[in-house]
């Protein structure tokens, strides 16, 4: 049976308050590296070639920056706030590599809200255990309750 589409609607503007947080995770894999790469198009070497990438300073094969990034839209879309949000902005700022069988926690978090303009800021970050890899802060149009 089909999901009526209010039943598909993640949390509405009236729904959240400064501090809410919602995460996702999940380890990192050759066929997420593989697969990244042919949707992106990124087939740079540090990603996919063993030799290449021992040659750099990491001494191996990383991932993508941008899949791990990727992890924040995850929470966004499906968690906080969920189906119905629209992206508006993404900083992230890169602060360690993400080796493959790493397993990459997205954390979202609330940090203000403009129910003028219907626009949510969250903390983003993703973490390797309690080392952040990725630091950011996202803004989001959030869908207002039908008022009946």
């Amino acid at each position: 049976m089909a999901q009526s589409l209010s039943a598909m609607n993640g949390l509405y503007l009236e729904d959240l308050k400064v501090g809410q947080s919602a995460m996702f995770g999940k380890t990192v894999t050759e066929a997420d590296i593989a697969g990244f790469a042919g949707v992106s198009g990124d087939t740079n070497p540090i990603h996919l070639h063993d030799g290449f990438a021992r040659t750099t300073r990491f001494g191996q094969r990383i991932a993508h920056g941008m899949l791990s990034g990727s992890f924040i839209s995850t929470v966004i879309g499906t968690k906080l706030p969920g189906p119905g949000a629209v992206y508006i902005s993404q900083t992230m700022n890169f602060l360690a590599p993400v080796l493959i069988g790493e397993t990459i926690t997205a954390v979202c978090t609330i940090t203000a809200i403009d129910e003028k303009r219907r626009r949510v800021t969250l903390k983003t970050q993703c973490l390797n255990g309690d080392k952040v890899v990725i630091d950011g802060e996202a803004t989001v149009l959030v869908p207002r309750r039908d008022v009946a």
